[in-house]
């Protein structure tokens, strides 16, 4: 499945001026992801690289982005970890970024082995980015699932093959949800009604409608 930057920004959490500052090249320090499916126009983000955003959406909520460069050029050119990034559990707790193993972890900005932390994340869980609620990935709608196995990781109707931006384009045309299954018979209003909302919610990711205030980093 190949993610467009808007929906990878609603999935992670990201904002789309965050996305573009991740993929640059800082001063003496390398991106913080670049997608592995397309660098160039258009733009396409992968499922791992989805995880991977999140990831680092939670640790910018406890850490700079210089910070967040640092501890992964440590990862990355230190400790030789040249696997994508969702394959790491990393953990900050405000004044560091750990890569966290089920029998130790790493302190990747003081360069510490055998550090104790005392919480684990996992980023596939809701979470909050400044005051927004970002659902849980797998499943960010009661009535939608993100599952890499089917139709590739694009969102659908949970228990079907149904595209929700399919369903929620008839909506907008003026569908009523309890005449959805006239075109999807699977498709019940409930599981109608939660496409339009997810597709609202994805489109305020557009970038007319971010806040002005949303850092770059």
């Amino acid at each position: 499945m190949a993610y467009s930057p808007k929906l990878a920004a609603a999935l992670s959490g990201a904002t789309l001026r965050q996305l573009a500052h991740w993929r640059k090249v800082s001063t003496g320090r390398g991106a913080v992801l670049v997608p592995e499916l397309s660098v160039e126009r258009p733009i396409l983000y992968s499922f791992r690289d989805v995880v991977a955003l999140r990831t680092c959406v939670k640790l910018r909520n406890d850490a700079s982005l210089q910070k967040i460069r640092r501890a992964l050029d440590t990862l990355r050119d230190d400790l030789r970890e040249r696997d994508h990034l969702s394959s790491y559990t990393l953990v900050a707790d405000g004044s560091s970024i750990y890569l966290a193993a089920p029998d130790h972890a790493v302190d990747l900005v003081r360069k510490k082995a055998n550090v104790v932390i005392h919480e684990m994340v996992d980023v596939l869980q809701p979470f909050y980015r400044d005051g927004r609620h970002i659902p849980p990935l797998l499943q960010p709608r009661e009535h939608v699932a993100v599952d890499p196995a089917v139709r590739g990781g694009i969102p659908v109707i949970d228990g079907t093959r149904v595209p929700y931006d399919e369903v929620a384009a008839l909506l907008r045309d003026g569908v009523p949800a309890e005449r959805i299954s006239d075109y999807y018979p699977s498709v019940t209003p409930a599981a109608a009604r939660d496409a339009v909302d997810f597709a609202d919610y994805v489109d305020s990711y557009d970038p007319s409608r971010e806040p002005r205030e949303a850092a770059a980093g």
